[in-house]
């Protein structure tokens, strides 16, 4: 999914007057995250293990702190009360509580030779085929042709709808775009050794038959030595 950690505004009338509507509303979107919607990065960034102190206290404020951001970062999907508590829980009762998952947003801001550590996650990887998805309702959307320097691009599909979580509220995208990237026919096809791509997979099905017509023989010949191990033992009786 494409986005990054800031909203830029068109560099000139030209490029703005080139905007489609639909882009324009991404622009729109993610202005109003970074003025509106990003404070909680702020704090998780500085204060992450006061903030997890907090958090762990109060079942309530914990709710609070996660439901927001289900009811801000999606596409007005309908949460359920049981799909609510299940995120919630995930943190209330993990082993390391609920300060784990916020402390990354330190650690990323530190600086190592004087670059800060997230933006060396951010270098683009030499000889990566990379796949981009928009969604219209994520925390950052910019212009398809702003991510087209970002390398290779062999996959680029915009969705009608789905948010920061398009995983969970519309998974069958996701799915359908990684078949199409990695399948027969797709940009990404054959990048994983032995792998023909998703859809492309004889060979592969024709090993795993294999492999369980193998099983089933040892299962076979399990069964035949069981078998004698008893009368064996039938025999010393």
């Amino acid at each position: 999914m494409v986005g990054s950690r800031e909203s830029p505004q068109p560099r000139t009338p030209s490029e703005a007057s080139s905007l489609t509507p639909s882009e324009r509303a991404g622009l729109d979107r993610s202005a109003w995250f970074q003025t509106q919607g990003s404070g909680y990065s702020a704090i998780q960034s500085t204060k992450p293990q006061t903030l997890g102190y907090l958090l762990n206290d109060s079942p309530i404020g914990l709710l609070a702190w996660i439901y927001e951001k289900l009811h801000d970062w999606t596409d007005a999907y309908p949460w359920t009360d049981d799909e609510i508590l299940t995120w919630t829980c995930i943190y209330a009762f993990s082993t390391a509580g609920p300060a784990a998952s916020i402390r990354i947003y330190k650690e990323t801001r530190r600086v190592d030779e004087g670059v800060w550590l997230m933006e060396k996650t951010r270098g683009y990887v030499p000889h990566v085929k990379l796949g981009l998805a928009y969604y219209p309702r994520d925390l950052y959307v910019h212009p398809i042709a702003w991510a087209r320097g970002m390398g290779e691009i062999v996959f680029e599909k915009v969705h009608e709808r789905g948010g920061h979580f398009a995983a969970w509220e519309w998974p069958e995208s996701i799915a359908g775009d990684l078949k199409e990237m990695f399948g027969s026919g797709g940009g990404a096809e054959g990048v994983v050794r032995w792998r023909d791509g998703v859809d492309a997979g004889g060979d592969r099905r024709d090993r795993m038959d294999a492999g369980g017509d193998r099983r089933d023989s040892m299962d076979r010949e399990g069964d035949a030595r069981d078998r004698m191990d008893g009368e064996g033992d039938q025999e010393m009786s």
